[in-house]
């Protein structure tokens, strides 16, 4: 008769393709029924947001169904986001990843592919918060279609909530078209403050938009909390390569992981299926391989996008089913592989 320990040994032949490391080393399965010619399990992968749980789930029935009597598997799925284990001492609420989304200059589309990462993670059913570190173009509130906060509990900030993502902002702190004309310390304080003085609660990913550029805004919130890693953002123009290299290399220096670069606004898909590079070709795979950082990804030039970022609706929720949603939501799996790959290889390293 097959018994538990049966169907462990087998799973133990079963690797995670992106960690290479078996299921049962991993944790992955847990709840072993038994039943005659029937084997029922959960399978706990390392996010919601898993690119290939559709192979992982075949390679465990598959490798079940190699026993000896055994007819049938039911799978249940479900998802633990693994911690970086890192501390970051300004957050009274665990953290597990905090991941900086970043590009060398203005006008990329960073914010917008900032907030439909973090929508397409809470949609997937991870506990998500997004930041905007962007003190001097916040657009997250209009992009996320919320205009005000919460009232604050006792001496903590309430963040913002929608689609199903908690934020934060200086856009919800200054009235519509005020500049802000701050320096050094003033931006330090005020992250500070986005960090330390917020209610988050547990999160599984917290997303944060920084501005543009190397600066202090980049230099502060790098400093004022540990990072999981960080994501470069860019077009395939030679202009924005040389801004995002910049990008790349501050990740670097401030020995930041790089998850990876984004392509955004690659190409025009025309009416007869053919695509218009209106940006050039490429060039984001390309500055990836210089750098020896994973590509995630390209991202079609569409209206709908710029459509939803204005009124407050992410393609992502609004046009699921468009090209850019898809590639959208293809990044963002991609990008909880590799912070999953991180934590793993952090916790190996004892960091």
């Amino acid at each position: 008769m097959i018994t538990s320990e049966d169907v462990l040994k087998v799973l133990a032949t079963v690797q995670e393709p992106e960690l290479h490391r078996d299921l049962v080393s991993l944790k992955m399965v847990n709840d072993i029924e038994v039943k005659t010619d029937k084997v029922k399990l959960k399978l706990t992968l390392t996010t919601p947001a898993c690119p290939l749980r559709s192979k992982i789930e075949h390679d465990v029935k598959q490798a079940i169904l190699s026993l000896e009597g055994i007819k049938s598997v039911e799978l249940v799925t479900d998802a633990q986001v693994p911690s970086d284990g890192r501390a970051r001492e300004l957050l009274r609420l665990p953290i597990r990843n905090a991941i900086a989304v970043a590009s060398g200059k203005g006008g990329v589309g960073k914010s917008t592919v900032a907030v439909n990462l973090a929508v397409t993670l809470a949609m997937k059913g991870a506990r998500v918060g997004l930041l905007d570190a962007d003190i001097y173009g916040p657009n997250i509130p209009t992009m996320m279609g919320v205009d005000h906060l919460p009232a604050p509990k006792e001496d903590r900030l309430t963040p913002a909530e929608a689609y199903g993502v908690k934020m934060m902002s200086i856009g919800f702190m200054v009235r519509p078209g005020q500049p802000l004309i701050w320096r050094g310390p003033m931006l330090h304080t005020a992250i500070r403050q986005f960090l330390a003085d917020v209610e988050w609660g547990e999160l599984d990913y917290l997303v944060i938009d920084l501005p543009p550029g190397t600066g202090d805004a980049q230099l502060s919130l790098m400093q004022s909390i540990t990072l999981s890693g960080g994501v470069i953002v860019t077009m395939p123009q030679q202009v924005s390569l040389d801004d995002a290299s910049r990008g790349l290399a501050m990740f670097n220096q401030m020995k930041v992981p790089v998850l990876g670069v984004i392509e955004n606004m690659s190409y025009l898909e025309m009416p007869d299926g053919t695509h218009m590079d209106i940006f050039g070709q490429g060039g984001g795979e390309t500055l990836a391989k210089s750098f020896k950082v994973p590509f995630l990804g390209s991202i079609p030039i569409d209206p709908d996008v710029r459509i939803g970022g204005d009124i407050g609706k992410p393609i992502v929720y609004s046009h699921p089913e468009s090209k850019a949603a898809k590639a959208l939501v293809e990044v963002t799996e991609k990008l909880a592989a590799q912070i999953s790959i991180a934590a793993f290889a952090g916790a190996k390293d004892g960091s």
